[in-house]
């Protein structure tokens, strides 16, 4: 287990370069499954849970060359599905979430797949239920073993088909969609996840000849074919590494200078940010964070207490709220933190009080934070990182603090956030990584 001590205080200055998206990164990694042909991809960020996979699809017998700092070459030809069978990939899948995401495309092209319960961050439930939804609706059988936790499928007859997804999960959409694109006939997906990332899958698999209508929105029609061809593909910078570094310069009265940021695919991020009071400005596709002392958290017009509530693209995601209930702690002012979608991920708040902020825990979904205004520093504790979101927002807290802070199990920020303590060194942070 790594740690990182990290002593706080630094204000940051400099330029940096968000890595690419993870989430988008996973999906479109298990899409060159579907093609016996090379597939490039670019901008692959170097994070733990991006490198498992690869080293999975590696293990099933894709050929994989590293042709750049952050470009790969694909070759699916030939794969052998007896590792889905040995007790190395049990292992490795069960211990990565982003693993379920290579069933679609096994189903599509091969007819079978088999996969253990996944696994992923501590964060409450996260139901795999529409993936196999979606599958069943195609033609998919299941045999679930209770006492290895694994399940085996049969996609040997999969036929398109209308399905009314009963949540919009962009995983569950990502998978349906791969399994669909090499499907007998048409198959219709009403309530699709519409996020950016889902939109990258889509045009990627155009370019390898897919047949897919209504990308970016809710509704989907995707008519089979019978291959998928190669083709060449760059990820989005990601959208979460984006908002951490503006909540970061924030809370470090930093002034820093998000290069490349693709803003015209950011949602509701910049202003999400800009309610907490952040000044933050536009260059070309650049987002520049100039140093702040104070910032101010907006009300509604009668004067009510703002909330910040997650929601399905074109909402907020999810995963910043753990970033921005950090940001508010300094800030001058209340807001409502609403996490709607996992009931454990407002549990590191703790190490939040611990170090001095004022924040009420109402129940698993809520919290209320009430803003210092930067006239008390957090202080430096040692605390434990549970998952990738909170770890890097306890990391931004303890750059923030006063004295020294030790983050422990870091390898949970390692699977979200490329380098981290390397680049934000680099811009005057002191982060030593302890193994």
């Amino acid at each position: 287990m790594s740690s990182f001590v990290v002593k706080g205080g630094n204000k940051l200055n400099g330029t940096i370069i968000p890595q690419g998206a993870k989430n988008e990164a996973l999906q479109v990694i298990s899409a060159v499954l579907l093609s016996k042909e090379k597939v490039t991809i670019h901008k692959i960020p170097n994070i733990r849970d991006v490198m498992k996979l690869i080293e999975l699809l590696g293990d099933l017998g894709v050929v994989i060359n590293k042709i750049g700092e952050e470009s790969y070459e694909f070759q699916a030809k030939t794969i052998d599905l007896s590792y889905l069978d040995s007790r190395e990939f049990k292992k490795m899948a069960s211990a990565l979430r982003g693993s379920i995401m290579i069933l679609g495309p096994l189903l599509a092209r091969f007819g079978t797949g088999k996969m253990p319960k996944p696994g992923g961050d501590k964060i409450g439930r996260r139901r795999v239920d529409t993936h196999f939804f979606g599958f069943e609706k195609l033609g998919a059988k299941f045999n679930y073993n209770s006492d290895s936790s694994f399940y085996t499928v049969d996609g040997s007859q999969l036929t398109g088909a209308y399905m009314h997804l009963e949540e919009a999960s962009v995983t569950g959409t990502a998978n349906i969609v791969m399994a669909a694109v090499l499907a007998k006939g048409e198959t219709t997906i009403y309530n699709a996840a519409c996020e950016p990332y889902v939109q990258q899958l889509c045009f990627m698999l155009q370019q390898m000849g897919a047949q897919i209508e209504g990308v970016g929105s809710n509704k989907l029609k995707i008519q089979g074919v019978k291959s998928l061809s190669g083709t060449e593909h760059t990820l989005l910078p990601d959208m979460i590494e984006i908002g951490s570094f503006i909540g970061l310069a924030a809370m470090t009265h930093s002034d820093i200078l998000i290069k490349d940021a693709r803003i015209d695919q950011l949602g509701l991020i910049p202003n999400t940010f800009r309610k907490l009071g952040i000044d933050l400005h536009y260059h070309g596709d650049d987002i520049h964070i100039p140093e702040q002392e104070l910032y101010e958290i907006e009300s509604y017009i009668d004067g009510s207490i703002l909330t910040i509530a997650d929601g399905i693209w074109p909402g907020l995601t999810p995963d910043l709220l753990s970033v921005l209930l950090t940001t508010a702690t300094q800030a001058k002012g209340t807001v409502l933190i609403h996490q709607k979608m996992f009931e454990s991920r407002l549990f590191f708040v703790d190490k939040l009080i611990d170090m001095g902020a004022q924040i009420i825990l109402c129940d698993p979904h809520r919290a209320t934070v009430i803003g210092l205004d930067k006239s008390v520093a957090l202080r430096g504790i040692q605390m434990t990182s549970p998952d990738i979101r909170a770890g890097v927002s306890l990391l931004i807290a303890a750059l923030s603090a006063t004295g020294i802070s030790t983050i422990h199990n870091v390898e949970q920020i390692d699977r979200g956030y490329q380098k981290i303590d390397k680049r934000l060194n680099a811009l005057g942070a002191e982060i030593e990584r302890i193994d």
